[in-house]
C-alpha cells in the first residue's frame, strides 16, 4: 500500500494528510488521504477494494478536491480506501466498517460517503459510531444516492448540455454503458428518459450488444437479482466486460473502476462524445490519445458531480428537489464553460477544468491564515 510518498509528489493543494491505518483484531488496512480542506471539511467516499493502493487513492482524493470546487461546494476533497473484498460476509464487512469509522473518529476535517463497495447501510454504521456521514438511508435523513441515481442524473445532464454543441441529436443518440451498476445504470435511464438508445453495457462478468437498443427494465430486473447483463435475453450479442469499447456509439460512459481505458485498448473506442462517470477511468496517455482523435472526453470531476453534490446538500438539511436543481445548474453549467473554452480554444477538456477548479481552490486556500 505504501507506494505513494507525500514528501515527494506532494504539489500546491495538497495532500493535507495521508493516513494508514491498521487494526489487528479485525485484520483492518485501510488509508485515509486528505487533499486539500481549504474550502471547507472535505467530503469523500470509502471505498472497499482488494487492489486499493494509496496510490490510487490520492488519485481520487485529488479528483473529489476538484470535483468539489468545481461544483463551489463548501468541502474539500477526500478519499478513503479499506483494503478487502467488498463481496465478504455481511457479519466480517460490518466489523471492518466499524473498526475503520472508530480509526478516523478524531479526523474531523473528512466527512465519510458511500463509494465502490459500500453503500448507504455502511454509512449508517459509520454515522452510528463517529457521528458523521454522507449519503445515509432515508430514515436517518439521507437522500439514498443509489436510489436516486444523482450521479447518473449529473452523468445525463452533461449529455443533455454537451449534446448540442458536438451536432449530437439526443434523440437516437448511441449510448454504450461500462459499468451497469450504481452510476452507469441511472445515466442510462435518465438518458433513455431523453430519447437515447443504450446499444451496450457491461459489468464485471461480461457485456451485451444490442444495436436496436436494450431493454432497462429487463437489465434492472436482471441486477436487482444479482445476474449479470450478460443474462439479457432476445437479440444481444454477448461479449468480454471491455469490449464494449470497441462498439460504435455517440456516447460512452465509462462507470467502473480506475483506468479501464489505457494506452492498450485507447484506439478500440469507437465514439464522439465520452462522459466519465466514474472517477479516473482514463489514463493520462489514453485522455490525449483521444483528443488527437478527435474524440471530446469530458473528465470526471465535471460530469460525475451529481453524488458529492447530493451529500453536500444532505449535510446541509437539504431537500431531493434542492439537490436535483443544484446538480442540473452546476454540472450543466460547468459543462457549458469548459466545451465553449474547449471548442474555441483546441485544448484538452481537462486541461481547461483543471484551471478552473485550480483556481477556485487557490482562492479559497488564500482565504485561509496558513497560506
Amino acid at each position: 500500500m505504501m507506494d505513494f510518498d507525500p514528501l515527494t509528489q506532494a504539489d500546491d493543494l495538497g495532500p493535507a494528510k495521508v493516513v494508514h491505518i491498521t487494526e489487528r483484531r479485525t485484520g483492518l488496512l485501510a488509508v485515509v488521504v486528505i487533499d486539500n480542506v481549504a474550502a471547507g471539511p472535505a467530503i469523500g467516499g470509502v471505498r472497499m477494494a482488494s487492489d486499493m493502493t494509496t496510490a490510487v487513492c490520492f488519485r481520487l482524493a485529488r479528483a473529489m478536491t476538484l470535483k468539489n470546487a468545481m461544483a463551489g461546494l463548501r468541502h474539500g476533497g477526500a478519499k478513503a480506501g479499506i483494503v478487502a473484498d467488498p463481496r465478504m460476509p455481511a457479519d466480517g464487512k460490518e466489523q471492518l466498517i466499524r473498526a475503520f469509522a472508530a480509526s478516523i473518529r478524531d479526523l474531523t476535517d473528512y466527512i465519510p460517503g458511500p463509494d465502490m463497495g459500500t453503500n448507504e447501510s455502511a454509512m449508517a454504521m459509520v454515522l452510528d459510531e463517529i457521528g458523521r456521514a454522507v449519503g445515509l438511508p432515508p430514515e436517518l435523513g439521507g437522500l439514498p444516492l443509489d436510489e436516486l441515481g444523482a450521479t447518473g442524473f449529473g452523468v445525463a445532464e452533461s449529455a443533455e448540455v454537451a449534446a448540442p454543441r458536438l451536432g449530437i441529436d439526443l434523440v437516437g443518440a448511441r449510448v454504450v454503458v461500462q459499468g451497469y451498476g450504481a452510476v452507469g445504470r441511472h445515466a442510462a435511464r435518465f438518458l433513455v428518459g431523453k430519447g437515447a438508445v443504450l446499444v451496450a453495457a457491461s459489468d464485471s462478468r461480461g457485456g451485451v450488444v444490442a444495436p436496436a437498443g436494450l431493454d432497462l427494465d429487463s437489465l434492472d430486473g436482471i441486477k436487482g437479482r444479482g445476474g449479470s447483463v450478460t443474462e439479457c435475453q432476445g437479440d444481444v450479442t454477448i461479449v468480454d466486460r471491455d469490449d464494449v469499447f470497441a462498439v460504435e456509439c455517440d456516447m460512452l460512459i465509462p462507470a467502473a473502476g480506475p483506468d479501464a481505458i489505457r494506452a492498450d485498448n485507447v484506439e478500440e473506442v469507437k465514439t464522439r462524445l465520452i462522459l466519465q462517470g466514474a472517477n479516473i477511468p482514463i489514463t493520462a496517455e489514453a485522455e490525449a490519445r483521444l483528443h488527437q482523435r478527435g474524440i471530446m472526453n469530458l473528465p470526471d470531476f465535471v460530469v460525475n458531480a451529481g453524488g458529492v453534490i447530493c451529500g453536500a446538500v444532505e449535510y446541509a438539511h437539504g431537500s431531493r428537489s434542492q439537490a436535483f436543481q443544484l446538480i442540473a445548474d452546476t454540472v450543466g453549467g460547468n459543462v457549458e464553460a469548459v466545451l465553449d473554452r474547449c471548442l474555441e480554444s483546441g485544448d484538452r477538456p481537462r486541461e481547461v477544468a483543471m484551471a478552473m477548479a485550480r483556481s477556485r481552490v487557490h482562492q479559497a486556500m488564500k482565504a485561509r491564515r496558513w497560506i
